[in-house]
Parts: C-alpha cells; structure tokens; sequence
C-alpha cells in the first residue's frame, strides 16, 4: 500500500488544515521542498500536494513552493497536486513541469465535460479527488455541500477514464479520529480503479485497518496531520505497509 504524506500549501508554507478551514491552520515548515525531501528519505513513494490557495481562489498560486519541491524530489519519485485546476492549460504546464499526476476536485462535480476532457488528453495522469461527508459530495474548498451521491459520482467519473479516486472524509480529515473504512470500502468495491483513503489517520491501527482491506481495491492513503505532529511514525508505517505485501 502506498503511504503518501501529504504537503498542504498556503501561502508557500507547509501546513494542515482542520476540516478544510483555511482559517485554522497550523504552519509546520516555511520550506516545503526541504519537508519533500525528508519525506522522500524516511521511504515515501509519492508525494501529495495540495495547493490551499489555489483551491479557494480557483487557479494556481503557491508556484514556487511546488517547483522547488519539484527539483528537490526529481524524478525520484511520483508527485500528485490538487487544487485550482480548472482547465486544460493548467494541468499541462503542472505535467510539463514534472508532476505525475493531476487531481481535479471541485471542478470535476461542477463541469464533468472538463474532466473527461482532460481524462481524454492527458490519459493516466488525471485523480479525481471525492470529498464527502455522510456520503455527499462536497466542493469549493469543502464549503459546500452538494446533493450529488459519492458512489453515483465515483462509478460516472471511472467511465470518463480517470487513473483513480482520492476519497476524502471532510469530517474526519486533520481531526486525529481514525479512518473511515466503511465507507472508503464501499466506496472501493463500487468502482474498479484504485482508491486513495484520505483524512482521519491517526496511528499504526489506522494503517493495519487499511493494509486488511487493501485487496478491495484501495491503493493508498495519504498521511497528513499525524505525521506531523507525530502521533504516526512514517517509516514505521511504510514497514509495517511493506510486511503486508510479502
């Protein structure tokens, strides 16, 4: 199972959010390629960036924070970013730039023709990023909630030819209250491509409930608050991650 930290960036700061405020948050490093590069030496295999700014405001902002995390990592390992991706010119100046992988979020639920669009050009390369609380899907930043299914939506975006789902539970993400198994499982075993769990992870138990349920289909999770504040170890996680696939 792929453990992937998380850098979350606002205003060229590394930081974590609680439930998505923008508000409330909690500055961890004013060097994110410097946290990029810690990470990629405790064992990461991919990288997480979230562009906070970019999410609200709707286009990209944090530019040099993700170019200098970028040359820190190389080719060395995948690099995904959510946040502000609103058109085709954006995602390719990010895969032209080195990144591996581009999720679209808010955009996917509000114009679903510009993901398949995307998906259409740039195949492989697109995550469609669900954010849900009590099986709704949210957008903008998570501050509002929608009428749309989590489950009808995920099985729509796969035919569309989306590489895989980040599932995110927006009542549990930065709150250190565990994972949400049921429904990322549901959600798995309701689609064929790859899930990413997202929000919630507070420990070890967290990641060995995850390694148990792996074969439904999900392919990793992203660390966020807890590797930080340091209620989950990373490189004992990506051991004990290791042990369940021998």
């Amino acid at each position: 199972m792929l453990l992937i930290p998380a850098i979350d960036l606002k205003d060229g700061r590394c930081v974590r959010l609680r439930q998505g405020d923008l508000d409330d948050a909690t500055v961890f490093s004013d060097d994110p390629a410097a946290t990029a590069s810690q990470w990629l030496e405790q064992g990461a295999r991919r990288l997480h960036l979230v562009d906070l700014n970019g999410a609200f405001a709707g286009k990209p902002k944090n530019v040099d924070a993700i170019r200098a995390i970028i040359k820190a990592v190389g080719s060395d390992i995948p690099v995904q970013i959510g946040g502000g991706i609103r058109d085709l010119d954006t995602i390719e100046q990010y895969l032209d730039n080195g990144l591996s992988y581009v999720i679209i979020g808010t955009a996917a639920v509000k114009s679903p023709g510009f993901l398949r669009d995307a998906c259409s050009a740039f195949p492989g390369s697109i995550i469609v990023g669900l954010d849900a609380r009590d099986g709704k899907v949210a957008t903008d930043g998570w501050s509002k909630l929608t009428r749309h299914d989590v489950l009808d939506l995920a099985k729509k975006f796969e035919d569309y030819g989306c590489e895989s789902i980040i599932y995110t539970d927006i009542g549990r993400d930065g709150m250190l209250t565990g994972v949400n198994i049921e429904a990322t499982v549901r959600l798995s075993q309701h689609v064929t491509i790859p899930v990413i769990a997202s929000g919630g992870v507070t420990d070890l138990k967290d990641i060995e409930a995850l390694c148990e349920v792996e074969h439904e289909g999900i392919e990793g999770v992203i660390l966020g608050r807890s590797i930080y504040e340091g209620t989950l170890d990373f490189a004992q996680a990506q051991e004990l991650a290791d042990e369940y696939e021998l």
